[in-house]
């Protein structure tokens, strides 16, 4: 039995490692293309957009886990009943369940791990990836003039804005040649300077701008001062614009955590921090409830008992908007927490899902497999994100919201491994024909039950 057991999980390492590859690569890849637009364009050093492909990858591999263990097992028990090795297995007395204890087993370790992965590793890089994405997105755009266009130029707090148009570009020199620019930095005075050419330069932090112009004039009009008209020639004018610049400048702290950014000890001080907070606005709105019908009780003149009647209408609104947003506090949390536990025992649902499977319809190759690891896929994850999101608003109770796609998988699982050692498949049946009569059957099924 040593011999099956090493035997049947070296036959799974290779396709988990492969699998796992593949689908955190394509994962990756799509990650990848959601946030070029975002980080290209804007000058970023290599070691910034490293760092925020870097802080995807954990979240990536916390879905892609459990989907590798699904793929390696249906593609593994396949092969292996594809090749006949089940069914001789079968006939010299072996079961096909006790041979699963030892996969079952790895699943829980690798459940360990993610558990673990969840709740230490993946909510701290979920916090840096929002903090360096929020500092990149206040990332002004890469400060580029183009010639016979006008270029709007501003710094960052908007003191200081004008239009600047040049005839020429010379970038190996930041030569500018035939500048105008529209001076907009002070409301009512038009001032338009004129210059033959120009240099531009950079501080050592490339933030601040120095704009030198040569042989020009300047045109300058006031509304205040509707009928006088100024007009300075120079030849040399040095123009300051100070936060021109693109430097990223990095958050170091960042106290404020989403329930996606906590660990299991710190969803659990958050929810009982909300649960205080619900027993102290409903003490609060029993006490005023009561508090505003002994007034209104007391005072006998109607506008004054209506008056308090109003007051207590809204005061008892305001508190019942607190009394839903702690609700709903408490729910997301739990439901978070229930969440870094559900995600890993899919591993284990997996497990015992793919093998009867496989087992059942072995000729489908690895089109069924990828077409069965699919199906079985979104199912899951958007039942999973259905149940959060129910769950998140108390419609269904915040464990059941997380818990609901393991336990449907599991019993059809459990059912499966029933039959699993019923079942004589050979290499000449268990294809595409008879998985697609198996899925006719039960839709037909279920159509006579329900006439029933």
């Amino acid at each position: 039995m040593r011999i099956l057991t090493r035997y049947f999980l070296k036959q799974h390492l290779g396709p988990f490692i492969f699998s796992l590859i593949v689908l955190t690569s394509l994962l990756f890849i799509n990650a990848v293309a959601r946030r070029f637009e975002d980080l290209a364009g804007k000058g970023l050093p290599r070691q910034v957009i490293f760092e925020v492909y870097l802080y995807s990858l954990p979240h990536i591999l916390a879905l892609t886990l459990p989907m590798a263990v699904l793929v390696s097992v249906l593609y593994c028990f396949s092969q292996l009943t594809a090749d006949n090795e089940i069914t001789a297995l079968k006939a010299s007395g072996v079961n096909l369940r006790a041979l699963l204890i030892p996969l079952v087993i790895a699943g829980v370790m690798l459940a360990g791990f993610m558990v673990w992965f969840n709740d230490r590793l993946l909510p701290e890089t979920n916090h840096r990836l929002k903090i360096l994405l929020i500092d990149v997105a206040r990332k002004s755009p890469t400060f580029n003039l183009k010639e016979q266009v006008i270029n709007n130029v501003h710094t960052e707090d908007m003191r200081t804005r004008f239009f600047l148009q040049a005839g020429g570009i010379d970038p190996a020199t930041n030569l500018l040649r035939d500048v105008v620019i529209y001076d907009m930095s002070v409301p009512g005075r038009d001032r338009t300077v004129y210059a033959d050419s120009g240099r531009m330069a950079f501080n050592r932090q490339q933030t601040d701008l120095f704009l030198t112009l040569y042989h020009g004039w300047v045109h300058e009009l006031r509304d205040s001062e509707p009928g006088s008209f100024q007009r300075v020639f120079f030849t040399r004018q040095m123009l300051e614009l100070e936060g021109i610049g693109n430097q990223l400048e990095r958050t170091t702290q960042d106290e404020y955590r989403s329930d996606r950014e906590m660990t299991l000890n710190q969803l659990d001080a958050q929810v009982d921090s909300a649960r205080r907070d619900l027993e102290d606005v409903q003490r609060e709105a029993l006490k005023y409830s009561t508090m505003a019908v002994q007034q209104v009780e007391q005072w006998t003149p109607n506008n004054v008992a209506e008056g308090a009647s109003r007051r207590a209408a809204v005061e008892l609104r305001m508190l019942q908007a607190r009394e839903e947003s702690a609700k709903h506090r408490i729910n997301q949390y739990q439901v978070e927490w229930h969440k870094k536990f559900a995600i890993p025992f899919a591993c284990i649902v997996f497990v015992i899902l793919g093998a009867p499977l496989a087992i059942r319809f072995p000729r489908g190759g690895v089109g069924m497999v990828i077409a069965v690891s699919l199906g079985i896929f979104g199912i899951y994850y958007m039942s999973l994100i259905g149940g959060e999101s129910l769950g998140d608003r108390g419609t269904l109770s915040p464990f059941w919201g997380p818990w609901a796609p393991n336990m449907l998988f599991l019993l059809v699982s459990l059912w499966g491994l029933f039959h699993v050692g019923r079942e004589m498949s050979t290499a000449r049946t268990g294809g595409w024909g008879e998985l697609w009569i198996s899925l006719r059957d039960f839709l037909r099924f279920g159509r006579r039950r329900k006439r029933a």
